[in-house]
C-alpha cells in the first residue's frame, strides 16, 4: 500500500474520503469484490454499486469480472472523483458514473443483475424506501450485495488500528453502525418493504444483505 501523507486525510468531503479509501481501506475492496462474486454467482450483466463515492468497489469488480457497472451517487464532487479514477484503472468501457438517488433509482423495473453498496446505507434517509427501490430494479434471479463489511475481520482489525491513528472518534462510529441495535433496526426495515427473500449474513467483519428475486 502506497503511504499517503497525513494531510490529505484531513477535512472532509468527497478528496479525503479517496485519499482514506486509496490508504487504509485499500485492501477491503478487492476482497469484497471477490465476496460478490463467490456469493451472487454474477459475473456479468448490468450491475449498480450504490453510494459508489470514489467509485473503489466499482472498480475492483470491474476488474474481477465482466459486469457493467452503475457508479452510482448523488454527490457530484464524489462522482468526478469517481471518473477520474475509472480513467486512471482504464476501466471507462465497463465501469460508468451515474447521477442518482438510493430512495429514487433511475432504471426501469427488473433491469439489473447486481446491487452492491458498502457503508451507504447508514446515510440513507429513509431505508425501507431504498430497500424497496432496490428490489424493484432487481431482475428475476438478480442479487444484492449491501451491508458495511470489512472483508476479513483480520482487515477490519488492520483498518481500525489506521483509522484510530487519523480520526480518533473513527471506531466509536463505526461499531455504533454494526452494533447489533443498528442491524435489528435493518431487519426491521427489510420487513417494512415486504421484501422477503433476503438474508442478512453477519460475521466479524460486519454485516451483507442479500436480496433474491
Amino acid at each position: 500500500m502506497t503511504e499517503q501523507p497525513r494531510d490529505q486525510f484531513s477535512g472532509k468531503g468527497a478528496g479525503r474520503m479517496d485519499a482514506i479509501a486509496k490508504g487504509p481501506f485499500s485492501p477491503i475492496y478487492p476482497v469484497i469484490a471477490r465476496q460478490v462474486i463467490q456469493t451472487s454467482g454474477i459475473r456479468e450483466g448490468r450491475c449498480v454499486d450504490i453510494g459508489c463515492g470514489p467509485g473503489h468497489l466499482a472498480l475492483a469488480l470491474g476488474a474481477a469480472s465482466s459486469l457493467e457497472i452503475d457508479a452510482l451517487d448523488a454527490s457530484g464532487d464524489m462522482l468526478a472523483i469517481a471518473e477520474q479514477n475509472i480513467r486512471e484503472a482504464g476501466l471507462t468501457d465497463r465501469v460508468h458514473p451515474v447521477p442518482g438517488d438510493v430512495h429514487d433509482l433511475p432504471y426501469d423495473d427488473g433491469s439489473i443483475d447486481l446491487v452492491v453498496s458498502r457503508g451507504s446505507l447508514f446515510f440513507w434517509d429513509d431505508r425501507v424506501r431504498a430497500f424497496s427501490e432496490i428490489y424493484r430494479v432487481l431482475r428475476p434471479g438478480g442479487r444484492t450485495f449491501v451491508g458495511g463489511g470489512f472483508g476479513t475481520s483480520a482487515l477490519k482489525a488492520e483498518i481500525t488500528a489506521k483509522m484510530r491513528e487519523i480520526d480518533p472518534e473513527w471506531e466509536v462510529k463505526a461499531a455504533e453502525r454494526l452494533s447489533r441495535s443498528n442491524l435489528d433496526a435493518v431487519r426491521q426495515d427489510l420487513e417494512k418493504a415486504g421484501i422477503a427473500a433476503c438474508e442478512v449474513r453477519e460475521d466479524e467483519a460486519g454485516f451483507w444483505i442479500i436480496m433474491r428475486k
